[in-house]
């Protein structure tokens, strides 16, 4: 019962603020998903849940702002999570894999531990959180923030490594919100337009103490000129010196964008790069926005042998996986995007990841559909294709010919926003 009262407690608020109770509240989201996986016969992941599992997901979100007294103002989004089902076992089953990600985030490594978790099982999980909590002060041209939030850097639109701030993967489908950090964000607005921003991140290491050698400080700069805009940036990251730059430019009626990343790594200084094109049509009425992307993997292993050897002896690789950071082996990516206006209500959305380096991709078909005022449904199908000891067709484990590889993937989500 204790697990549902939170639950409970949203949607009353939900009901009050229709009526203008809570002043505080400035909105939110309920979402509730299901979620459907199939597994091959030589998957390491079938002997522990079986060929196809089934996983249900929610998510209460409870948006506070408080009155704002001049320049400052206070945040604080609550988070109510749940999930319930077959793959849940897994984060404890395969602990030592670092390619899982968990199945509810937590606080273990952020500098402010605002996660409780309220109830656990062998197949459930029910968690609440503070995922934004900060407050901001606004300036003529400064501002100022600080607290758990979210940054966004980087002009790739598919992979992005000048985001090293809880990037999304490149395959999600609900993308509306970051998770959050601990932070210190400032921007300072030039007369010219250009502007000066700074983030300084405090984390945990692994002993559980706040650490230099786990923070990070960065710097960037964003300016316009000659009909482009440019970055450049500077950042000190978990005692690792990242340079970078990128920009976008108008090419005929495209977007042109790019990024390319240095990193003084463990051994020697390592480049990422990502360069897109973006168009947008009409063909027959109907609206249509087209992405094509390359990404550079720098950190990615240089051959297609990607053996539990191979990647375990990639440091830098598996550090940055297993901190979100990046979420592929390889080096080279080719990637795709048609997003399909069908009406002003239903978006279509195909999308393809490639690996050009073993020639394993996923093929990803996007459902947006605007159901009714406040209700959104959000659907996506994922197949993986490749042999095996591929990245997508499933990486071999170096135990009696078993894999890592997953099959065809449903996944349904409706909202309700308030």
């Amino acid at each position: 019962m204790s697990s549902v009262r939170p639950l409970l407690l949203g949607l009353a608020l939900i009901s009050a603020q229709a009526s203008g109770e809570v002043p505080l509240l400035n909105g939110g989201h309920l979402k509730a998903a299901w979620l459907t996986a199939g597994y091959p016969e030589d998957s390491v992941f079938r002997d522990a849940v079986g060929a196809v599992t089934h996983d249900q997901a929610a998510e209460l979100r409870l948006k506070f702002r408080a009155p704002r007294p001049g320049p400052l103002q206070l945040q604080a989004d609550y988070q109510w999570l749940a999930r319930h089902g077959d793959t849940v076992p897994l984060a404890a089953d395969f602990e030592n894999l670092f390619l899982l990600p968990p199945v509810l985030p937590d606080d273990e490594r952020r500098w402010w531990d605002l996660t409780h978790e309220i109830s656990s099982s062998d197949n459930s999980a029910v968690v609440q959180r503070l995922d934004r909590l900060a407050v901001s002060w606004a300036g003529e041209k400064a501002f100022a923030r600080f607290g758990r939030q979210a940054v966004s850097w980087g002009n790739g639109l598919i992979y992005n490594p000048m985001d090293f701030f809880n990037p999304f993967d490149p395959a999600a489908v609900d993308t509306e919100y970051k998770i959050g950090d601990d932070m210190f964000y400032g921007q300072y607005l030039l007369d010219s337009g250009n502007d000066w921003q700074m983030v300084n991140v405090q984390r945990r290491d692994e002993e559980g103490d706040v650490s230099r050698a786990v923070s990070s400080t960065a710097l960037k700069f964003h300016g316009f000129g000659l009909n482009r805009e440019f970055d450049l940036l500077l950042a000190q990251h978990f005692e690792q010196t990242l340079v970078g730059g990128g920009g976008l430019l108008n090419v005929g009626e495209s977007v042109l964008r790019g990024d390319v990343l240095f990193t003084d790594a463990q051994e020697d200084w390592v480049v990422s790069a990502v360069v897109n094109w973006s168009y947008s049509w009409t063909w027959r009425g109907v609206n249509i926005s087209g992405v094509a992307e390359y990404f550079f993997n720098g950190f990615g292993l240089r051959e297609a042998d990607y053996s539990p050897q191979k990647i375990a002896a990639a440091e830098d690789l598996v550090q940055r996986i297993e901190r979100g950071e990046l979420f592929t082996l390889g080096r080279h990516y080719l990637a795709g995007s048609l997003m399909v206006e069908v009406t002003p209500l239903v978006n279509v959305t195909p999308n393809l990841f490639y690996n050009m380096g073993d020639g394993s991709m996923l093929a990803q078909l996007v459902l947006q559909w605007d159901l009714a005022q406040n209700w959104q449904v959000l659907s996506a199908v994922n197949v993986p294709i490749g042999p095996a000891g591929t990245e997508y067709g499933g990486l071999e484990t170096g135990v009696d010919d078993l894999t890592l590889g997953s099959g065809p993937g449903f996944f349904v989500q409706a909202a309700f926003y308030f």
